[in-house]
């Protein structure tokens, strides 16, 4: 009873260590990884699931470099721009930001509606577009997204689902274990496109904004502020690890159960949703579409706050405005305007014609494309003792990073060039 009481009280100081780095995981895997990671699944069977293994580290680095920043600066990544560097680099960082975050809104906006469709035929896709847009507004204007996120998280726990299907398949583990520790690499445009959206929506920009501002608002929350020490320092890792290996975890699984039941079923084209839901079928039966549905509209409703948040930072902090999720209307106006046209921009995506599904992988290849450009500037300043003090980069940090930045940059350029060429 004693040792049941010491674990229990060991968990729940450990649940509430976890912030800003679960919430970020848990919003990694958004509808666009969902859709990202099924299709990778459904294409090339198991032959991507090494990408979970390389990506986990990756990602956990560059989190791990944006959370520092916010810890020491007291400030996002585009206030620190501002006070440290020249006036092109913060543009630069504005132009390679915008579009895709944007796009990312909109390929979940219509991810979310395309689902409540499949649940309601009767209804259309558009309809219920513009109602989660109406709803999520209203939430993130009326709510601090705290609450919102303590509440949505738990939705999440449904893409757990993904680890139990492939279970109830014979699963040949050595071609498992040896897709997940041998790359294998196919040199066309299909595959490529493939990976640059994974490693895009793993090791996603919107995400280095939102992991320093949140820091900085966790820190202000806790008065913490001016406290920054190594203590708080490794806390911060342990957070941003769990929120990371979390979200690998779920892209793994998602990848292999789609590659075990799509794959092998002869559907290797993922155009629709009801394609998508239909590797939860073996586990849920008729209640797969329902599953499904629940997934991508739980993780909807997590990230596209976090989206337009983290592009509501950006362009609030480049002008100096009153920013903030936990804070009144009333008390940073502009951050929630910012927040609501992202949102409308988003939504009209909707009217240009891309299915939901494709919309959400080109998010994810759009990402992988610009991501590099975001990397080499957050390494340059987590690297910037002017900026870091003693909190600069240490040697794992800066290999894990550069690999990151060559890596992600490779993928990119050879997909442009399989692009180019192939035309």
């Amino acid at each position: 009873m004693v040792a049941k009481k010491r674990i229990l009280t060991k968990f729940m100081r450990f649940w509430k260590l976890l912030g800003p780095g679960l919430i970020t995981g848990a919003s990694d895997d958004d509808p666009s990884g969902i859709a990202t990671y099924s299709q990778a699944g459904a294409a090339f069977g198991l032959s991507t699931l090494w990408t979970a293994l390389i990506a986990f580290p990756l990602m956990a680095s560059i989190q791990q470099m944006c959370a520092r920043i916010g810890l020491v600066t007291s400030q996002g990544l585009t206030g620190t721009l501002k006070k440290n560097y020249p006036r092109p680099v913060l543009y630069l960082m504005l132009l390679f930001s915008f579009p895709a975050i944007i796009m990312n809104i909109g390929a979940d906006i219509a991810g979310m509606g395309a689902v409540g469709n499949l649940l309601f035929p009767a209804i259309e896709a558009t309809f219920f577009s513009v109602v989660f847009t109406i709803i999520l507004l209203v939430l993130i204007v009326y709510l601090p997204y705290q609450k919102i996120a303590s509440t949505l998280k738990y939705l999440c726990v449904v893409l757990l689902v993904y680890l139990i299907v492939p279970f109830l398949y014979e699963q040949d583990l050595t071609e498992i274990l040896k897709a997940t520790f041998i790359p294998t690499i196919q040199f066309n445009k299909e595959y490529i496109g493939i990976l640059v959206g994974i490693l895009g929506t793993t090791i996603s920009p919107y995400l280095f904004f939102w992991q320093a501002s949140m820091e900085v608002e966790e820190m202000k929350h806790k008065k913490k502020h001016l406290m920054v020490n190594k203590k708080i320092i490794n806390e911060m890792k342990e957070d941003v690890d769990f929120g990371m290996s979390f979200s690998g975890l779920v892209m793994f699984f998602i990848i292999l159960t789609t590659g075990t039941v799509l794959f092998k079923s002869g559907i290797h084209q993922i155009e629709t949703v009801e394609q998508a839901a239909m590797a939860l079928k073996p586990l849920a039966g008729n209640s797969a579409y329902l599953l499904f549905a629940i997934g991508v509209i739980g993780t909807g409703l997590l990230a596209i706050p976090v989206l337009s948040g983290s592009l509501s930072y950006i362009i609030t902090e480049t002008f100096g405005w009153e920013q903030g999720l936990d804070k009144k209307f009333h008390e940073a106006k502009a951050f929630y305007i910012v927040i609501a046209i992202s949102l409308i921009l988003g939504l009209s995506l909707n009217y240009i014609g891309i299915s939901p599904i494709k919309a959400l992988l080109y998010t994810a290849i759009l990402y992988g494309l610009t991501a590099p450009v975001l990397i080499a500037i957050i390494l340059h300043i987590s690297n910037n003792k002017n900026v870091m003090g003693e909190y600069t980069n240490g040697r794992t940090a800066n290999i894990l990073g550069i690999t990151a930045f060559l890596i992600m940059t490779t993928a990119a350029l050879t997909l442009i060039y399989l692009q180019v060429t192939d035309n």
